[in-house]
């Protein structure tokens, strides 16, 4: 009962495993991520709000044993949503919505049984990440976004312009002291 109140208010939960390689202050940290498995599902749209809201329902089922062994899997954090932009403004983009999966599961991770759902096995990534508060949305991830790239050119850092990464890692009725993050690849 506690663990299952405890993945619900997502505290304590597994995370990927990485290493942070550099520090920018507040500005930005470098962080090296293992390779792992990670469950996910694709969407095409104009809004990340959305694609994050829909993603997270169709995980959410696959984690409470929508799977072919029927089985429980633990939440875990972040929910990151891979960004593919559509070319103009008003076009669709691809938005992938994953969970990691669990150390105790990566081995052998329940097969979905959604055609919507899949196994990524994510390579191991070196990513720019800026961490902001608050509830997140599109303006807000934008703007955090627009600032992290604007660091990495003062620094004249190389980086990929796109895919980027949205991630999350609070439940939307946690008020207080919210973390999510900007993800850029180097």
């Amino acid at each position: 009962m506690l663990k299952a109140v405890g993945q619900v208010l997502f505290t304590g939960l597994q995370t990927p495993k990485h290493t942070t390689v550099e520090s920018k202050g507040k500005d930005y940290e470098v962080r090296r991520y293992e390779c792992a498995k990670w469950v996910s599902t694709t969407l095409k749209g104009t809004q990340a709000d959305a694609a994050m809201k829909e993603g997270f329902s169709r995980l959410f089922k696959y984690i409470q044993g929508e799977n072919e062994k029927k089985e429980k899997v633990d939440m875990t954090a972040p929910v990151t949503c891979r960004i593919e932009p559509g070319v103009g403004p008003e076009c669709e983009s691809t938005f992938t919505v994953s969970f990691f999966i669990p150390q105790q599961n990566q081995a052998d991770p329940p097969k979905p049984t959604s055609p919507n759902i899949f196994i990524e096995n994510r390579p191991e990534l070196t990513v720019f990440v800026r961490t902001y508060g608050g509830f997140s949305n599109d303006q807000m991830f934008s703007d955090e976004f627009q600032k992290l790239v604007e660091c990495l050119r003062r620094d004249s850092v190389e980086f990929l312009q796109e895919p980027y990464y949205r991630a999350g890692y609070d439940p939307p009725f946690k008020l207080t002291n919210r973390k999510n993050e900007v993800w850029i690849l180097q």
